[in-house]
């Protein structure tokens, strides 16, 4: 099968990243730009500020001082080319063989796949349509070289199918420019009054070679057919799955639970090939009525220990109604880690409480929820409500140690919640508070704690905290926020001593 390719002009990548980001920009006219010898250089425009006949290289003064009311933003490379990895995944969609051209391109080979959308038109009318509506504009090409389809997608007609065996004479009327060479030779070019592809391929080879150097013969037998161009196409986020078809339909927890063993096996072997472990897991079951059921698990850390996942999904298999039987199974681990060799080593030796901690947790969650467990770690902040963090992992580590030179209440209240106090002399504590329609009367007082606020997040009133107990022998910690000798200051509960 003759090779067929599919070029994607992206011409507008960064701006259009830039639109999705602040849509406030969409037809306005804005650029990115960069330093370039000491002077900042356009690297990208948008197409409001094109329509103006602005375009990359010029010099952003000289833009500012034609258009005083353009935005002006920083390029940002690295997140430019992560969009166009993310979107060369995206292509996989529509082939199997995608790679970048960067900084704003996109190749796929199309061979044996147009046929799946009735045609190369609609394959090619798909795909852009999709980009479109996605927000970024695209020009598009197909043709029998990948030099070709670059060349018909930024020089020829927009969205161009180029028929098999065509390439040659579509290219004869393009500029120089479509042939993928450098500035400066295509500004030796223009000087030798060189204005299409055509007048090229009647001079000899020896004379072009000798005129511009290798790399001119090269782009241009590519583009022509002649030499030969690989892709390198981009690798796949490998997708964690495994398939277990059955011989007779499968309607017994017993059958499901050999099934899922055997899942287990396949999956956790490959786990253990790459260095990887299950964070969540699907295992579904396709009956033979047509439906589909499914139950799924999470682990708190990256496990691809078969007894212990099998465990998790034992817990659940109940919820699994084969109905007339189950005649495909298939276990799917959407989301995987890294798993150091370290942790696998300690794997059922009892050395290692992170591990066994880990497994006690995921054996909770199985059964009250994962929502009901919670992990916090303590914060180098003062204000207390800012001093702990919840984390969903027990890998991440502190990066300052527990406070434990004044007492804190066990249950801290996420908001500090406003309370009616009665107070003897100001700076005593309260003789009694009112909190939801309650009186609490206070036996017990010891205080203040002040506590200030941190002046690079914001300026207020300090906070005196007191603990206080009351005739049932409850205990609350509860702050004035402000002075009296400054106003009148509010009253806040904030927390239960146990």
């Amino acid at each position: 099968m003759p090779k067929r390719y599919l070029y994607i002009w992206l011409r507008y990548l960064p701006t259009d990243r830039m639109t999705k980001l602040n849509p406030e920009l969409r037809n306005m006219p804005f650029l990115l730009y960069a330093p370039e010898h000491g002077r900042m250089v356009i690297r990208a425009a948008s197409p409001a500020l094109v329509k103006e006949g602005m375009a990359p290289g010029m010099v952003v003064a000289d833009v500012r001082a034609i258009l005083p009311q353009v935005e002006v933003f920083p390029a940002e490379p690295e997140a430019e080319e992560k969009l166009l990895n993310k979107l060369a995944e995206w292509c996989f969609r529509f082939s199997p063989i995608v790679a970048t051209n960067p900084p704003d391109g996109l190749v796929l080979d199309l061979s044996g796949c147009a046929h799946l959308w009735g045609g190369e038109r609609p394959y090619l009318q798909t795909i852009t349509t999709r980009l479109r509506k996605g927000g970024y504009a695209a020009r598009a090409a197909i043709a029998d070289t990948i030099g070709a389809a670059w060349a018909v997608a930024r020089y020829g007609r927009q969205h161009s199918i180029v028929e098999p065996g065509t390439h040659r004479q579509a290219l004869l009327p393009l500029p120089p420019a479509a042939l993928r060479l450098d500035s400066a030779t295509l500004q030796r070019l223009d000087k030798l009054g060189f204005r299409q592809i055509g007048q090229l391929t009647s001079i000899p080879g020896s004379n072009l070679r000798r005129r511009f150097g290798n790399n001119l013969l090269l782009r241009l037998d590519q583009a022509l057919g002649t030499e030969r161009e690989l892709l390198k196409p981009i690798q796949a986020t490998p997708v964690y799955l495994e398939r277990l078809p059955c011989l007779e339909p499968i309607r017994t927890a017993k059958g499901i639970e050999i099934a899922l063993e055997r899942l287990l096996e396949m999956l956790c072997t490959r786990f253990f090939a790459e260095g990887k472990g299950m964070r969540t897991g699907i295992l579904k079951g396709y009956r033979i009525d047509g439906e589909t059921v499914q139950i799924s698990i999470g682990t708190n850390r990256a496990s691809r220990n078969a007894a212990h996942l099998f465990k998790l999904f034992e817990l659940k298999i109940p919820e699994l109604e084969p109905a007339l039987g189950i005649e495909l199974f298939t276990l799917e681990a959407p989301l995987v880690e890294d798993v150091s060799e370290t942790q696998e080593a300690l794997w059922g030796t009892g050395s290692n409480n992170q591990t066994a901690i880990a497994e006690l947790l995921d054996n909770i969650a199985g059964k009250v929820g994962s929502k009901a467990i919670h992990r916090y770690l303590p914060q180098e902040h003062y204000w207390p409500e800012r001093s702990v963090k919840e984390v969903g992992s027990l890998e991440e580590q502190p990066v300052t140690e527990w406070r434990t030179d004044r007492p804190r209440p066990l249950h801290l209240l996420p908001n500090p919640e406003p309370i009616d106090v009665m107070v003897a002399l100001p700076d005593y504590p309260p003789l009694h508070f009112r909190h939801k329609n309650e009186i609490i009367r206070i036996t017990r007082a010891d205080g203040p704690e002040r506590i200030e606020q941190e002046w690079w997040l914001q300026n207020g009133p300090p906070r005196d905290y007191y603990q206080v107990e009351d005739e049932k022998g409850a205990r609350y910690w509860i702050f004035r926020l402000g002075l009296y000798n400054s106003g009148n200051p509010q009253w806040f509960l904030h927390g239960y001593f146990v």
